[in-house]
């Protein structure tokens, strides 16, 4: 028997409007429970509609997906979602922030979880919301993202706006709370060399669907990046990018067949990795196997849409 997934979905799409431009199309993948995940991509790719279709927030347009073995909207006491914005209400204490986010999840609410996060960035409960600092908001933000005690935490982009300080105190604070609990997180960011020893899931999108995705140590030794003088790459073997600068030439290659000639090569890094990728629109989608869906293969995807 195969683990429940934490998600997993199968051509599943998302379009506004019934002539409207597909911002999630034909996208298909799996990810086990208990990872941190990075998800990543350029602007645009679908990486929001993507979190907001998994947090029951909307519905798709074809295909199915699935939370913890059910449809989004079933699972919302089990989930978690955080957005850029961090919907918060200024006028509210810290105290009645975190009390309305006991209100709302009386079954699984952990006060201490949530105090404590708060009370590790030195905030008073009595502060109101509109007089904190962007990392100050984001902090709150996330103690009632955790205080729900989630299977499945969601975030899109919650640092984009706090300095690295910020960033990495908050980050260490998420991984702890997120390893002490088992919780799966989903963790949408831009800056890619924080993710390296954050994160030990990837999904990379681009166009709507994930073009790269497993565990990123797997990601990492399926590929090699060479460098030598410049010459003529076996034409067997897969060329994510190559550049040439003077008479040295570097590639970024998958490691699926011989490379042979006199290359040095070494395990690129994850920035090396997903920039390269970013660059090559064009190269082929590589799905390791932990990552390709497997239980909704039965499932009619137009049919499923409707679930």
């Amino acid at each position: 028997m195969t683990a429940t997934a934490a998600i997993e979905a199968a051509g599943l799409g998302k379009r506004y409007g019934r002539l409207g431009k597909w911002a999630v199309r034909d996208c298909s993948f799996r990810l086990p429970q208990g990872h941190i995940c990075a998800l990543v991509g350029p602007n645009g790719a679908g990486k929001s509609t993507l979190l907001a279709q998994l947090a029951g927030l909307l519905r798709p347009s074809e295909g199915v997906v699935r939370v913890l073995g059910k449809a989004p909207g079933e699972m919302r006491d089990r989930v978690s979602f955080l957005a850029q914005e961090k919907p918060l209400y200024g006028q509210f204490t810290i105290a009645e922030t975190l009390r309305m986010g006991r209100e709302l999840n009386p079954q699984r609410w952990d006060d201490a979880r949530a105090e404590r996060i708060v009370g590790d960035g030195g905030l008073e409960l009595g502060l109101k919301v509109r007089e904190l600092s962007g990392g100050q908001r984001t902090r709150v933000a996330l103690a009632l993202a955790l205080g729900k005690q989630p299977e499945l935490l969601l975030l899109d982009e919650p640092m984009a706006d706090l300095d690295p300080l910020a960033r990495h105190q908050l980050m260490g604070n998420l991984l702890a709370e997120a390893g002490e609990s088992g919780t799966t997180v989903v963790i949408s960011s831009h800056i890619l060399a924080e993710l390296e020893g954050a994160c030990d899931y990837l999904f990379l999108m681009e166009g709507g669907r994930v073009r790269l995705g497993g565990e990123t140590e797997e990601l990492l030794g399926a590929h090699a990046l060479l460098s030598g003088p410049v010459a003529e790459l076996d034409p067997n073997t897969t060329v994510v990018e190559s550049r040439v600068t003077g008479r040295q030439m570097t590639a970024l290659v998958r490691k699926d067949g011989e490379i042979g000639g006199s290359w040095e090569s070494v395990e690129p890094t994850l920035e090396e990795l997903l920039l390269a990728h970013m660059r090559s629109p064009e190269a082929p989608a590589l799905l390791a196997p932990s990552a390709e869906p497997r239980a909704l293969a039965h499932i009619d995807r137009k049919a499923g849409a409707a679930a």
